[in-house]
This record gives structure tokens, sequence and C-alpha cells, in this order.
């Protein structure tokens, strides 16, 4: 049990389409398949005036994203937390987080947020399953079988982490997510030394149609004496319980029920285009799954994950449109940001050419850009 559960988005669009976008025409062909998120909408590095409406906008997350489940006090914690993260000059990974807010511009709401922990374990240890395969074999019966197995793993000098992604249902399938998502490898390409050589997401895990969780009712329920929600919200608040409650011997499979060896390692069906997203980009399952409900954990390492690998820093041409639009290359629906502090992402097409980029006006005014500036894309 680390922090995450990334996350409640939706495309939209099936996810076998999104499967298909991902691998077949890549990422920025999504934009030109559905309206792109507009430039009105940003995604910004929060602040300390953004408490109350944070503190809304995660009112309405539902139970499974763990890390919104926080009262008031402990979001303002973490807003301050965030806000000397930003701005600190240490560049190497101290567990800090990076909350992001997402923000319609035309409204001022906040409708979206998602955050980075540079670092897990530390104070507070990363918890998961890892699932074990052990060989047993009988030379009297002539038989052998694979035993596979859940083990307690305490992590403490972790990789990063992504997490709290969560985007209002009304802003959902119109490109936003991945504004949302994709910004945050933005930021970490823009300062990679304050970020692990890892990076893993936990991925909700699967619920069945009454809204439980098969792996919570087969093995947490028996230990902990509490519901879900309330053990999943309590994790936020302190770990300890975890280690001194949770079995500290192998949980084999095959005393399993089947429903929760067959939710073990799947998702929520909320977090499936979430997953497809950072499929995407280069990560994969490992050999651990949460504690609570077993979803998956993903991870890729930092330096390949496909957004930081593929982004690069260019600067604003002077030239007029016409003149820019002649040659080079066209990224439709591209996440930019000023390649500054503090920071803030939108997604535009970018016509690029060499090593100069031409933006439209509303791009470069939401940006605060000029000619001759530079910007990451």
């Amino acid at each position: 049990m680390g922090r995450d559960r990334d996350g409640i988005i939706d495309f939209g669009i099936p996810i076998d389409r999104i499967l298909y976008l991902f691998f077949e025409i890549g990422f920025s062909g999504l934009h030109s398949i559905q309206d792109g998120c507009s430039a009105m909408i940003i995604v910004r590095e929060v602040t300390t005036d953004d408490l109350d409406a944070l503190w809304e906008l995660i009112g309405r997350a539902n139970t499974g994203m763990t890390s919104l489940n926080i009262d008031k006090s402990q979001l303002a914690d973490r807003i301050e937390r965030s806000h000397f993260a930003f701005r600190r000059t240490m560049e190497k990974p101290e567990g800090a987080p990076y909350v992001f807010v997402m923000q319609d511009l035309d409204s001022g709401s906040l409708i979206g947020t998602s955050c980075i922990f540079s670092k897990t374990g530390g104070f507070e240890p990363f918890y998961a399953y890892r699932l074990v395969t052990e060989v047993s074999h009988s030379d009297l019966l002539q038989q052998s079988y694979d035993t596979r197995s859940l083990q307690l793993v305490k992590i403490h000098n972790g990789p990063t982490e992504i997490g709290s992604l969560f985007l209002l249902p009304e802003y959902r399938g119109k490109g936003c997510g991945k504004l949302l998502s994709m910004s945050r490898f933005a930021y970490m390409a823009q300062k990679p030394k304050r970020f692990s050589s890892v990076t893993i997401a936990e991925m909700r895990g699967f619920l069945n149609e009454e809204n439980r969780s098969p792996i919570w009712d087969a093995i947490g329920a028996h230990f902990f004496k509490m519901d879900f929600p309330r053990a999943d919200s309590l994790s936020m608040i302190d770990k300890q319980f975890i280690e001194d409650l949770m079995p500290k011997h192998p949980i084999y499979l095959d005393l399993l029920p089947e429903p929760a060896k067959s939710a073990l390692g799947q998702v929520h069906n909320q977090t499936k285009a979430a997953l497809a997203m950072l499929e995407a980009q280069g990560f994969r399952r490992n050999d651990m799954v949460d504690i609570f409900d077993g979803g998956p954990v993903v991870e890729c390492p930092t330096a390949q994950i496909l957004a930081i690998k593929n982004s690069r820093v260019v600067r604003l041409s002077s030239d007029s449109a016409s003149d820019a639009l002649t040659g080079g290359t066209v990224f439709q629906g591209a996440i930019v940001t000023a390649n500054r502090s503090p920071f803030l992402a939108i997604q535009c097409d970018v016509h690029v050419k060499d090593d100069q980029a031409w933006i439209d006006d509303e791009c470069r005014s939401v940006l605060g850009v000029h000619p001759g500036d530079s910007i990451r894309i």
C-alpha cells in the first residue's frame, strides 16, 4: 500500500479503441480522433490559495482513491510540502509530493488533480504483496507443481510514484485526461534529478458488481476487522497498523476463493484507460500488487518513459504563421510547458522546424511566452 490509485480517467472511447490509438498511431494521433483539451485548460503546480477549491474537488473522488482519502488539515499539509518541493534547490529525490491541479481558466474552477511522490519509503514504508512462485517436487510421487503465494514486503528506499489522478466526470472524454496525466512527465523531464531512476504507479484494483473488493473480502477483512473504505483511508494517516496486523507468513493462492484469485492483478473498470496510457508510455507490470485490493503495480525506468525520453526543448520562432507552417513537423495535441518556474502546461498543436517552434497566439498568451523563449514539448 503506497499512495497512488492512478486514476479516475475516461477518454469516452472503448478501451480496445484506446489501445489501437496508442499503439498504432501514437499519442498525438488521439488528438486528431477527438477534440483536444482547450488551451484555456491548464495544469499548474498547486498553491496554498488552492486549499478550499482542491478540498471541494477531492470530495467528489470516490472510495479507492487512497491518496485522496485525507482530511482538510492533511490536504493543507500536503499542499504546503508541495509548495516547498517545487521551490527547493536541492536536486535529489526526498519523498516530497509534487501536487498539480488542472484549472479551467474560463470558469476559474479546479477540475482535476494529480501528483508525483518523488520517492516512496523513507519515514513511511511502501507496503505491497509480492507474488512469489516456488516449485515443489516429490521424488516418491514423481510429482512437481508450482506454489504461488503472496508475501508482504516493506520498502524504505523505493522508487518515484505517480498517483492521485482525478478528473471531474464532465471533463472526461475531451482529451483533458491526457494533459492531466502527461503533465507529470513533462515536469519530470524538466527536473530529472529530483526523481528516482524507476517510477511506479499503483493501479486501482478490481471491484465486483456489488462494489466490493474480492481481495479485501478474502484477506484484509479477516485481519483488520473494518471495512475496505476505512482501512483504505487509515493507510494515509498511519501505516503502522499494516505491519502490526497483516500476516507475516506467505498467503497461498490455492487457499483463496476463486473470485479472489481471479481478481488478483486486475484493475477497476474506470482505471483501464489509465493503465493503457501508462503501458503506452513503457510501463509494465512487476511482481507486486496492492495489499488491500490486489491492484497491479506497474513500473518503468524513469529515463525510458516515452514522454520523458522524447521530450525536447525548442525556441519560439518569430516567423509568421505562414512561414512557420512551411516544412517541419506538426505535433498535434502536444503537451507544452514554458520550461521555467512556476510550472504550467497546456495542450496545443506545435509546428517544429529544426530547433524552432511555432504555437498560436492563444497558447503563447496562456503560457506567457514570447518569440525567443524556450518551451518544452
